[in-house]
């Protein structure tokens, strides 16, 4: 999961950190082995931003790719699974749905010391201030609705049509992630407990909404995921996709809705902002939009999904500050990062009260 606000700090690479180096000569050749047309002479430098699957720029004379890998160290079990993204991309690029062609995943921990997969490094523009300061004022309606339409289309894959309808588990959405998440939160003792963490996990075991419905769910559907063309509202690749199942849409949405709510110190956020000074529509528009595109009159129950969301957020702070502890966060900010678990346990609890 990507975490940061500023471009400086996330946008572009560094020469490969401390920890995270591998045998290069030994993925060329897995390279020449298993990826269509690759030629070195190969360089690795460090993407900056993501905290949990570290993540390489691989610069060849003839084109660049990206590499995403499990983190070196000791794993909580079912983390950090790069096969799982691997297999969504995969499916998605069935789909017509804008995602980065994956060219090979390896399972063999001989070659570079854990699991990874290769893809296509798509070139474009990625904001990491929801604000769109880089934007011309007029142009950031449109750039909101290529979001919407984005998250919305999704939504709407046929999972089963592209081969992932074995990605996740269909039904009892909410009981699962809750549980799965609050497991982790009280396991991981070395980052510890919090009492608004507490109460938010109370309060939502005890308010699921009821129905149920079962899409492909990205998880952590931000602006900054995403790359844009360099020049046109256009999404020309969603990334990050280590949270994604198969899940309830309206988590999914109202997920990337939490952007309203959200302070930009902590991830791309618009809490606080002028919006209409900026020209940028306002949560009940972005909703109706959303509304529209998947043929629905309105968001029942949409404090509890708000609610959900910054919990599982702060659930995965949480992990973050554990890492951190315990010496394996993959990236130069997670210390940072970390320290913000309890303001983010305050907002969920305040979505609620």
């Amino acid at each position: 999961m990507t975490t940061g606000s500023g471009q400086d700090e996330n946008s572009g690479t560094t020469p490969v950190r401390e920890g995270f180096a591998f045998d290069e000569a030994s993925l060329a050749r897995w390279m020449t082995e298993h990826v269509p047309g690759f030629e070195g002479p190969l360089a690795v430098e460090q993407f900056k931003g993501g905290q949990s699957n570290p993540t390489y720029k691989l610069v060849t004379p003839g084109r660049a790719y990206v590499l995403r890998r499990k983190p070196p160290g000791q794993l909580l079990k079912g983390a950090h699974a790069v096969e799982r993204e691997a297999k969504v991309l995969t499916g998605l690029e069935k789909a017509g749905f804008p995602v980065a062609h994956v060219h090979a995943l390896c399972t063999d921990d001989a070659v570079i010391g854990t699991w990874f997969y290769i893809m296509d490094m798509v070139e474009g523009r990625v904001f990491w201030d929801a604000r769109l300061p880089e934007v011309a004022a007029a142009d950031r309606p449109a750039y909101f609705d290529a979001m919407n339409a984005t998250v919305a289309a999704l939504h709407q894959v046929d999972h089963e049509a592209v081969g992932l309808g074995d990605y996740g588990r269909p039904g009892n959405y909410f009981e699962r992630q809750i549980g799965r998440w609050s497991k982790q939160y009280v396991e991981d003792v070395d980052a510890g407990r919090d009492p608004d963490m507490d109460r938010v996990i109370e309060w939502l075991q005890a308010n699921i909404p009821p129905g149920d419905e079962t899409s492909i769910v990205h998880g952590d559907f931000r602006i900054d995921n995403m790359i844009f063309h360099p020049t046109e509202p256009r999404v020309l690749a969603v990334l990050d996709w280590e949270l994604s199942t198969l899940g309830h849409p309206l988590a999914d949405f109202a997920y990337n809705a939490m952007m309203y709510h959200m302070p930009p110190h902590i991830v791309a956020g618009l809490a606080g902002a002028d919006l209409a000074a900026l020209n940028i529509p306002g949560e009940d528009a972005y909703i109706a939009a959303y509304c529209a595109r998947t043929g629905r009159d309105s968001i029942p129950n949409y404090r509890f999904y708000t609610a959900f969301n910054f919990f599982r957020m702060a659930a995965i702070f949480h992990g973050i500050k554990g890492r951190v502890i315990r010496g394996t966060a993959s990236s130069a900010q997670a210390a940072e990062r970390a320290k913000v678990f309890p303001e983010l346990a305050r907002i969920a609890w305040a979505q609620i009260g």
